[in-house]
């Protein structure tokens, strides 16, 4: 059993929800991130996606897109990230770890030797935010010989087809995208995103975690109410980006953020 479906499968027993923060890897500087990964399983999280920073990252709002032009002016790529997953696995046997990030850089590099670089860094998962299951063969199998999860994204318009598809070659989780939109817009219905999640729970036995709405405690506790994960990004990297003059300010105040989700998620 992987460490994502370890986790997942841990977290039914106890009766409990993933907390799933997202960070861009070397944002505000390289050194910072992997002490913040640290932080964050002592704040609460249960599984972390560490974005691979890109140049043009479509699916993200400006939030994420300015953090990821800082983590590109300190030249952190994907070999990069790759080592950072592996200086955390050192210290944490337990916490899975999902690359988030665009085809481009995995492409450069060559599906197998990243797959491979992605095993050697014991990286849990790969969500791909612009590889749609049917180009995805060829990525999906080099990750699954080498125990990996090729999670994919659901929009609110994926129907119950395309739910089967993503379900067929994708594992670990399913992302769902619950806005229209980028990123850190918008606001959540929380009726909408339990009716989708219906539809998509008809459809797979993968767990569910979604995203692109959580900003605070309440709106995470009503997504775990619905959910099995619970993802946060953009409200976490807006801490950053408030305290680029304090990095340690920026690092108490995600902490704070992430113990406030833990706690309402879980009362």
């Amino acid at each position: 059993m992987s460490r994502l479906a370890n986790k997942f499968a841990q977290l039914k027993i106890e009766g409990r929800k993933a907390l799933i923060p997202f960070i861009t890897a070397g944002d505000p500087y390289p050194a910072f991130t992997v002490p913040l990964m640290h932080d964050l399983v002592a704040a609460g999280a249960d599984i972390i996606e560490l974005g691979v920073p890109f140049s043009d990252p479509m699916a993200d709002g400006p939030v994420i897109q300015r953090a990821s032009e800082r983590a590109l002016a300190q030249h952190t790529g994907l070999r990069k990230v790759l080592s950072m997953a592996a200086e955390f696995r050192k210290t944490d046997q337990d916490t899975p770890i999902v690359l988030m990030g665009y085809l481009n850089p995995i492409e450069m590099l060559g599906y197998e030797a990243f797959a491979n670089a992605a095993q050697r860094a014991d990286v849990d998962g790969v969500l791909t935010v612009d590889l749609p299951p049917e180009e995805a063969k060829n990525c999906v199998e080099l990750l699954r010989e080498r125990g990996i999860d090729q999670i994919f994204l659901l929009a609110p318009n994926s129907d119950a087809e395309r739910i089967r598809k993503m379900d067929a070659v994708g594992s670990g989780y399913l992302y769902y995208v619950s806005l229209k939109g980028v990123t850190g817009a918008g606001h959540l219905n929380i009726e909408d995103v339990a009716q989708k999640l219906n539809l998509i729970r008809a459809n797979t036995n993968l767990p569910i975690g979604v995203g692109f709405g959580v900003k605070d405690a309440a709106s995470a506790k009503a997504i775990a109410g619905v959910a099995d994960g619970v993802v946060i990004g953009s409200a976490l990297i807006n801490k950053i980006e408030e305290n680029l003059h304090d990095p340690e300010q920026a690092k108490k105040e995600i902490v704070a953020l992430l113990q406030s989700l833990r706690q309402a998620m879980d009362s």
